[in-house]
């Protein structure tokens, strides 16, 4: 297991996504699941970054750890912003054209779908998000 913290800010969510994509390498993570996990790991720090802390500076954590039996990715994403529980949000109508639908939730929406576990938890003042990508 390995994490980093970082202020919550836009400048900051390239040396989070580095970060990540060299734990990736490191395990061996093919490339279409690397992929994945990056897209739905920058959704995930965008929301932090954007949304967590309207009124203050705040930071984020991401830990990434190597899983077994599966083979995978287990990241958890952390901060001390306003409590929010992305799950809790219902699907967009993704049958309607885009001009039609409400706008928001299609980022949560990609990472619901394309990782193999999404769980969100609100402990000891912090939103605690965590995904799992199998290989």
């Amino acid at each position: 297991m390995q994490e980093l913290t970082l202020e919550a800010t836009r400048e900051h969510l390239g040396d989070a996504l580095a970060f990540l994509e060299a734990k990736l390498e490191a395990m061996d993570c093919p490339l279409r699941a690397q992929m994945q996990i990056s897209v739905a790991a920058d959704e995930l720090l965008s929301n932090i970054v954007n949304y967590a802390y309207p009124d203050k500076a705040g930071t984020f954590t991401l830990r990434v750890e190597a899983a077994d039996d599966p083979p995978g990715a287990v990241l958890t994403f952390s901060d001390e912003g306003i409590p929010y529980d992305p799950l809790s949000q219902a699907e967009p109508d993704v049958s309607l054209p885009a001009e039609e639908r409400a706008i928001g939730g299609l980022g949560i929406f990609l990472v619901r779908k394309t990782m193999d576990e999404v769980a969100y938890r609100y402990e000891d003042g912090k939103n605690i998000l965590r995904i799992r990508k199998d290989f």
